[in-house]
């Protein structure tokens, strides 16, 4: 197994617990990996997925969702996006330039929000 390169834990809201429990989270060992080998890894307690950082297209800063969209492992209405929220306040938006398949979507997703503590941290590690 790879050595852990940079980690980004998730800002984790203890009000929307009910919302990350049932799916295993583990506050102190979940969130992003970026690995020494160049892999992409999110992971959210029983769910996970992961990419070569050279599939991922780019990442942007979102901010102020509505608690009921952000809590918990969830696809999109809209697009075959991926959300692994912990919090409303703010997270990245991840593009991949191929979809990624999870256990909630073998066929891809385009795109997955993570609602890490150091936002900008993540961002900047992924425009290298």
């Amino acid at each position: 197994m790879p050595r852990i390169a940079e980690f980004f834990a998730y800002a984790v809201d203890k009000r929307l617990v009910a919302f990350w429990v049932p799916f295993g989270l583990r506050p102190s060992k979940d969130g992003v990996t970026i690995t020494d080998d160049a892999t992409f890894r999110a992971t959210f307690g029983f769910l996970g997925l992961e990419t070569p950082l050279t599939n991922i297209d780019s990442a942007h800063v979102t901010r102020n969702y509505r608690w009921w969209t952000a809590a918990g492992a969830r696809g999109s209405w809209v697009d075959d996006g991926l959300t692994f929220g912990t919090n409303n306040r703010a997270g990245v938006c991840v593009h991949f330039r191929q979809p990624v398949p999870s256990p909630l979507r073998r066929k891809g997703h385009s795109a997955l929000t993570v609602t890490v503590a150091d936002v900008d941290g993540l961002v900047d590690r992924l425009a290298h």
